[in-house]
């Protein structure tokens, strides 16, 4: 995804859209990890939901200098699986354009999302 603003005078988190949210099956206020792509940078901060089909992806608090408002990001989260769990997990994998608008599963699966 790309981020679309920041705001140092928060206490924390990233605001990811709720569609996103919902789509990557990451709950609000869950622990998330967030690459920037861009910068390398890494950090663990928790997601915060932000208007549905709004495109926004916003750093805040401590967060926001991590990142610029355009910088790639990839937005993870983790889970603990018993051995058994291991064998059937699928993870949930979200590719959004350059507006973060959810992208058609086999249009992501081609090289255009880069």
């Amino acid at each position: 995804c790309r981020l679309t603003d920041s705001n140092l005078n928060y206490m924390g988190s990233i605001g990811v859209d709720q569609t996103l949210l919902k789509a990557s099956g990451i709950a609000p206020y869950e622990q998330v990890q967030v690459l920037n792509i861009t910068t390398g940078a890494r950090l663990m901060t928790y997601a915060i939901t932000l208007e549905a089909n709004s495109g926004r992806i916003e750093l805040n608090g401590a967060a926001a200098r991590s990142g610029e408002i355009g910088d790639r990001l990839i937005i993870l989260s983790y889970g603990l699986l018993t051995p058994e769990e291991v064998t059937t997990h699928q993870p949930k994998v979200v590719f959004v354009d350059e507006n973060n608008r959810l992208l058609d599963p086999l249009l992501a699966q081609s090289s255009v999302w880069v």
